[in-house]
């Protein structure tokens, strides 16, 4: 059995990511790769927060589910058409890239295959869609990558 897995060909596990990726900067998202989804999995899950974020900081950047799991490769200023982005905590739907105030920050991304879609609307916000994977998550897999300003 295969482990699942995520990365991206734009920075290593822990390490800077690009700073185009930045909210100030070009505000999008790194590549992402994916492998070893679960024959099981019906859907899959991809949060990105601020690791290093105090409860008064913005922490949600991304936000999408009921992505295919055949999906291998999410390319650099993705705006996908088969699943479902919701609101980051700058108050848009999409994501909304790193813009720590106070120095370098680690962001995760996480990704979750699931064994349900969870058919939320973009309106739901990140309690609302990790209620709705709980108890179907069936493998996961994280990225972290630092970003300064």
């Amino acid at each position: 059995m295969t482990e699942l897995t995520l990365s991206s060909p734009a920075f290593d596990d822990g390490e800077p990511m690009p700073d185009r990726c930045g909210y100030t900067a070009a505000n999008v998202n790194p590549p992402l790769s994916v492998s070893g989804v679960p024959a099981e999995a019906v859907s899959m899950l991809l949060l990105m927060d601020d690791a290093d974020a105090d409860a008064s900081e913005r922490r949600d950047h991304w936000l999408v589910w009921d992505l295919p799991p055949d999906r291998k490769e999410i390319p650099e200023g993705w705006s996908p058409a088969t699943a479902t982005e919701g609101q980051n905590d700058y108050g848009e739907v999409g994501y909304g890239g790193p813009n720590p105030a106070d120095g370098e920050h680690t962001y995760r991304f996480r990704l979750y295959a699931l064994d349900a879609e969870l058919g939320l609307s973009a309106s739901a916000d990140r309690a609302a869609v990790t209620d709705a994977a709980t108890g179907h998550i069936v493998a996961k897999a994280t990225l972290e990558g630092t970003y300064a300003p």
